[in-house]
C-alpha cells in the first residue's frame, strides 16, 4: 500500500516538474519574441522664403504668422531711401536729356539765324566793293597807271572778302539746318538711356513690396518693423498646406515593404489615437549620408547598415495635418 503511495507522488511530482518546464520555456519564449520596430517620421510639407532685391527698412507688415494668404497678396513694405534717390536723379536726367533732344530737333533760334544771314548779306556787300576795286586796279595797272604792288594788294582783300563771304554763308546755312545728324541721334539716344534707367527704377520700386507666392499659411516673420534687410535676405517664410508629405528614415534591412510605389498606413497621434490610420504611397527614396549609417558591431559576419530617406504622400487630404506632426507606420 504504501508503495503505491509513493509512486503516486512520484508521478505528480514528475509531472509538476513537466509543468514548471513547459511554463518556463513558453515565458522565455514570449520574452525572447523579437517585438516589431516602431518606424517613426513626420509631416513634412513645402515652405517658401519670401525675400527682395532691393536693401531697405522693414516698413509694414500687412500679414502676421500664422494668417492665411492668397498667391499675390502684398506681404510687406519695405521703405528703401537708395529707390527714392535714383528715381529723383534719374527724373532730372530726363529733363536735361529731353531739353537737348529738343534743342537739337528744334536748331538755332530765330535771332540767330536772322544775325546769320545779315552778317552774310555785309560779307556779300563787301565783296562787292572790293570786286569793283580790283577791277578798277586791274585796268588802271593794265595803262601802267598804278603799280603792281597796289594790284596785288587789292586783289588779296577781294580774295579775303571772298573767303569771308563763304564763311559767313557756311554759318547762315548750319543755323537754317540746325544741329547735325549725328548731334540728333546722341540727344535721342541720351533720351533712351534716362527712359532705361526711369524702367530700372520702376522695377526697384515694386520690388519694395514683397508678394506671396502661393496660398498658404504665414509660419514665420524674421525681422522686425524698423529693421534693416539686405538684397536676398528672407523676410517671411509661408507654408504651403496643401502639399504636404510624411519624411522616414529607414535602415536599409527594413527596406523591403517601402519599395517605391508601394502603399502603406500611417498613424498620426496628434489628430487622436483612437488607431485610425491613413494610406499613403511611397514616392521617394535617398540614401541618407554616412552620419546616419548604422555600424556593425560584430567581429565576424556583420556589416554596416546604410539608413535611407523615405517620403510618402498622402493618398488623400488629412484634414488636421500639420507639418512637424509625428507619424508612425503601421505594422501589418
Amino acid at each position: 500500500m504504501k508503495k503505491e503511495e509513493g509512486q503516486g507522488s512520484l508521478l505528480l511530482g514528475i509531472i509538476a516538474l513537466l509543468a514548471v518546464v513547459i511554463i518556463v520555456a513558453l515565458v522565455g519564449a514570449l520574452a525572447l519574441k523579437p517585438e516589431d520596430t516602431l518606424i517613426q517620421g513626420e509631416a513634412v510639407a513645402s515652405e517658401y522664403r519670401v525675400s527682395g532685391k532691393v536693401p531697405g527698412r522693414i516698413e509694414k507688415y500687412l500679414f502676421e504668422e500664422g494668417d492665411l494668404v492668397h498667391k499675390g497678396d502684398t506681404l510687406v513694405i519695405i521703405y528703401s531711401p537708395e529707390v527714392e534717390a535714383k528715381k529723383e536723379q534719374a527724373l532730372a536726367a530726363r529733363e536735361m536729356a529731353e531739353a537737348v533732344n529738343r534743342k537739337a530737333k528744334n536748331g538755332a533760334q530765330p535771332q540767330q539765324i536772322e544775325g546769320a544771314y545779315e552778317l552774310y548779306q555785309k560779307a556779300l556787300a563787301g565783296e562787292e566793293i572790293y570786286r569793283k576795286s580790283y577791277e578798277r586796279v586791274s585796268r588802271l595797272y593794265e595803262k601802267g597807271v598804278v603799280s603792281a604792288q597796289k594790284r596785288d594788294e587789292v586783289e588779296a582783300q577781294y580774295k579775303a572778302a571772298s573767303a569771308t563771304v563763304k564763311a559767313a554763308k557756311s554759318q547762315y546755312d548750319m543755323a537754317v539746318a540746325g544741329a547735325r545728324a549725328e548731334d540728333k541721334d546722341a540727344a535721342q539716344a541720351q533720351v533712351a538711356r534716362v527712359d532705361a534707367i526711369l524702367k530700372e527704377v520702376a522695377a526697384a520700386e515694386v520690388e519694395r513690396y514683397l508678394l506671396s507666392p502661393c496660398d498658404g499659411e504665414v509660419s514665420e516673420q524674421f525681422p522686425k518693423v524698423g529693421e534693416l534687410v539686405g538684397q536676398g535676405s528672407p523676410v517671411m517664410a509661408i507654408v504651403d498646406l496643401t502639399d504636404i508629405w510624411f519624411t522616414f528614415s529607414v535602415r536599409e534591412d527594413m527596406l523591403a515593404r517601402f519599395a517605391k510605389g508601394s502603399q502603406l498606413n500611417v498613424r498620426i497621434p496628434a489628430l487622436g489615437d483612437d488607431g485610425k490610420t491613413y494610406p499613403v504611397v511611397v514616392t521617394y527614396l535617398k540614401v541618407m549620408g554616412t552620419y546616419a549609417t548604422w555600424r556593425s558591431t560584430k567581429q565576424n559576419g556583420g556589416y554596416d547598415v546604410r539608413t535611407f530617406d523615405v517620403k510618402c504622400r498622402p493618398l488623400a487630404p488629412i484634414e488636421g495635418l500639420r507639418p512637424g506632426m509625428t507619424a508612425l507606420v503601421v505594422n501589418e
